[in-house]
């Protein structure tokens, strides 16, 4: 995945026009605690200067370091989404991750959900359901200020090379949001099917988005995305007649590869079926409210 394609190695992002210079992935390996096969001491030494160990030069060769560097990354990402996990799980905000192939409807989902949601009082929170997002892109704002205009504050990361978002871009992206003014987080990845799914960001939940253009061997194509999914959306059912759309074989691919995702066929742009993915939201949002108001008596 990212180890092949080199987008692992992540040179300037950008938080909203604010540009931030991400090294540490080159030097992850040394500096480690978790792993066995990481080290804490400085590289070998040839030179003779004293600095770090000596060896001899005639024994280098029979001298073997194997270090799984991506194992490596990903254990750094995991800790810090760990830590993404419990901030938002202290402040009472649901927050989903959602990912799929460029063009397939993500932000057009979000601005049919920052509208629909503001202006609608749930019974759980007695308040229109308040909505935040991160939107992950190569280049440009033209997402985050989509839905600035939709009414959601929105924050920008600008990836640069990286065709995936990081737990610590999340991190850094979320001190620009109140999130104690939020019920949710939506983290509208970068548009990738690949390297996105072994970045856990910190999400409570995982949302997949197909659209009906993609074809029905998507998840068959990409199974490590749809395995890791807590929720499948099939979008822009509103013309899938019109393209020839396979439903039933979309849904058995789907049910093949993610039989653990709650599975739901929506059009953002009618708004067809989005009703039933509104409440669930509100269920899995209800529950994240009933935990955080239990922590806070204890």
């Amino acid at each position: 995945m990212c180890q092949d394609c080199g987008c692992s190695q992540v040179g300037a992002v950008a938080i909203d026009g604010v540009t931030h210079h991400e090294d540490s992935h080159l030097h992850e390996h040394s500096h480690s605690h978790d792993r066995g096969h990481e080290h804490q001491h400085p590289h070998p030494d040839f030179t003779g200067n004293g600095k770090g160990h000596h060896h001899d030069p005639h024994e280098r060769s029979h001298i073997s370091h194997t270090i799984a560097i991506h194992e490596s990354l990903l254990s750094k990402n995991d800790r810090l989404a760990e830590r993404n996990r419990g901030y938002f799980q202290a402040k009472g905000v649901l927050a989903l991750n959602i990912l799929s192939s460029p063009g397939s409807g993500k932000t057009a989902l979000i601005e049919r959900m920052v509208q629909d949601l503001n202006s609608r009082v749930l019974t759980s929170l007695q308040h229109p359901l308040q909505i935040g997002v991160i939107v992950g892109d190569l280049e440009t704002d033209n997402d985050a200020q989509r839905l600035r205009r939709a009414g959601a504050p929105a924050v920008q990361i600008t990836t640069g090379n990286a065709c995936h978002l990081e737990a610590d871009m999340v991190s850094r992206a979320m001190q620009k949001l109140d999130l104690d003014a939020l019920d949710v987080l939506i983290i509208e990845n970068v548009g990738n099917l690949v390297c996105p799914a072994s970045y856990d960001l910190g999400e409570a939940m995982r949302v997949v988005l197909l659209s009906v253009t993609e074809g029905e061997d998507k998840p068959l194509k990409y199974p490590t995305m749809f395995k890791t999914a807590n929720v499948v959306l099939i979008n822009k059912i509103d013309i899938a007649e019109v393209v020839g759309f396979e439903r039933e074989s979309a849904i058995a691919n789907i049910q093949r590869v993610a039989p653990q995702a709650t599975l739901f066929e929506v059009s953002a742009r009618t708004g067809q079926g989005m009703e039933a993915w509104y409440s669930y939201l509100e269920t899995a949002n209800s529950i994240v409210c009933a935990s955080h108001q239990e922590k806070r008596l204890w």
